[in-house]
């Protein structure tokens, strides 16, 4: 699915949210500027959107994983573009089984990608496995806003609006559709930082965006 979108997906991305995903992601970036990353990493990086963000905390080196080929080739060529291939490196990769050592990270990000893994926990164990000591998660999710009026029309925007444009401009029935679906499904708010705490994390906090649509996950690994 996310390989049969990957060439409309910057696009749907910034028209569908009215380009309210780029502050937000900004948002989520400042939030690591106190530990000052040097090694990062992206997880369900699609087309490197958040990685690139990630650019302005001045790391070594920012690395991308996603388990979509199409969405990574967009990525690299993006990349490329902007002659940051020295900057930023992207991987085909499994958040549930991630190809690198205990330890290896100063910060880990996450956008529009956990409502995706197969196995929450799992995903969530293997980021607190590869990040260090005293290292942050950020993650960035869709909500389920709870008060009147925003939840009505949330609701109606998501499950109507969305797949409308979605299908019209990606030719894929199925994409915007799952998207709604899969975010309904999600355990957004206190249900996820209880999650995050048994894997691991301490420090846990959500912060609301946009009237509850999204929210921020911060998550810190324990010194031990």
């Amino acid at each position: 699915m996310f390989n049969n979108i990957a060439r409309k997906y910057d696009f749907l991305n910034h028209f569908l949210s009215m380009g309210i995903d780029k502050l937000w992601r900004r948002k989520a970036v400042k939030l690591l500027q106190s530990i000052q990353p040097k090694q990062l990493l992206d997880i369900a990086t699609g087309t490197g959107d958040f990685a690139l963000a990630c650019l302005k905390l001045n790391p070594d080196k920012v690395t991308g994983i996603d388990i979509s080929t199409e969405m990574l080739a967009v990525g690299r060529e993006k990349i490329a573009k902007k002659n940051l291939q020295d900057k930023i490196e992207l991987f085909e990769g499994d958040s549930e089984n991630i190809k690198f050592d205990d330890n290896s990270f100063d910060a880990i990000t996450v956008a529009f990608g956990v409502r995706n893994f197969e196995n929450l926990e799992k995903g969530l164990q293997e980021m607190n496995r590869v990040v260090r000591q005293g290292g942050k998660v950020v993650v960035l999710e869709f909500s389920k806003p709870k008060n009147f009026p925003v939840k009505q029309f949330y609701n109606f925007y998501f499950f109507n609006i969305l797949p409308f444009w979605g299908k019209m401009v990606s030719k894929d029935s199925s994409a915007y559709t799952y998207l709604p679906e899969s975010v309904g499904a999600f355990p957004d708010g206190e249900n996820f930082l209880e999650i995050y705490k048994s894997c691991g994390f301490v420090e846990v906090e959500q912060i609301k965006l946009s009237f509850g649509i999204a929210s921020i996950y911060i998550g810190t690994k324990p010194v031990q």
